[in-house]
């Protein structure tokens, strides 16, 4: 599933395209995808105009000029593909439609957005501008990671005394938003903590050293275009590279990168995912 680099990603190559524009027609071409869609949805978006896009979580939010927002969830294979934009920023010629193309939007410009989503796993929805605290699949959220509110004391605090692994603490959404397998597990190798360490026997400096070492991973990740395991592309169709940069995810059995280590990458299934990380340099 995307995580939050391949979520902002998204975003910021559809807001060329999108920020300011009309929505001239809204195509739906099938009832729902992870849940229905909003009774209406095609005939809600037409002759909108898209004022902004934002971000929040795993979760993009466009606010429209009649007073909704526009939720778009990617899912699993989910990818929102740019098509005909006139302005020469995404040269790709409007393909033939496929199977899978479950929401068109045909902007005036004449470019063209396309949900395309085999797996069926993503999700759209609609909700009054403003009111997305509130929103099923938004409110409970813990604060942005690349926001000012998530700083070193705030995860102190809220990992202190806890008895679970550091792994788990830091995929919950509650406590912070967005974090996702791939950038935990790249975090914990960089800030040399193995990732089954219960957070009650992590020092709060070590934690508070962690939310520099998020950031860095998540800008890295996102100035990479985010990372391509499977499903994922761009808005313009390209895959991500920062997956060529992984130090631990999906390495099981290589070399550490760390000069002079000498450990190999090792891996083990916390709730049912992949943990890698090396013995060595994470304690």
């Amino acid at each position: 599933m995307p995580e939050l680099p391949e979520v902002e990603t998204v975003r910021r190559g559809l807001a060329p395209v999108m920020e300011g524009e009309v929505i001239s027609e809204a195509l739906v071409n099938r009832p729902d995808l992870r849940w229905p869609f909003p009774e209406g949805m095609a005939a809600r978006l037409t002759g909108q105009r898209v004022l902004a896009l934002r971000r929040r979580s795993k979760y993009i939010l466009a606010d429209l000029s009649g007073g909704e927002t526009l939720l778009i969830h990617l899912g699993m294979s989910g990818r929102m593909l740019v098509s005909g934009d006139p302005l020469g920023r995404f040269v790709h010629d409007h393909p033939a439609p496929e199977k899978h193309d479950h929401v068109v939007l045909n902007m005036g410009s004449g470019a063209r957005i396309t949900f395309n989503d085999p797996r069926r796993f993503g999700a759209m929805d609609l909700m009054e501008t403003g009111a997305e605290a509130g929103h099923k699949l938004l409110s409970g959220l813990g604060p942005e990671p690349l926001g000012n509110t998530f700083d070193g004391p705030y995860l102190a605090e809220r990992l202190a005394g806890r008895r679970t692994p550091i792994k788990a603490a830091l995929l919950d959404q509650r406590v912070v938003a967005g974090l996702g397998n791939i950038y935990v597990c790249e975090a914990l190798f960089r800030g040399g903590i193995h990732p089954a360490r219960l957070c009650k026997r992590i020092g709060r400096a070590r934690i508070e050293a962690l939310v520099p070492i998020i950031r860095q991973v998540l800008e890295e990740a996102i100035a990479a275009g985010g990372s391509s395991l499977k499903d994922f592309r761009q808005a313009d169709g390209e895959l991500g590279y920062f997956q060529h940069n992984f130090d631990v995810y999906g390495r099981e059995g290589l070399p550490c990168r760390t000069p002079d280590c000498g450990a190999v990458v090792a891996r083990i299934v916390q709730s049912g995912r992949s943990s890698f990380y090396c013995p060595q340099c994470q304690r």
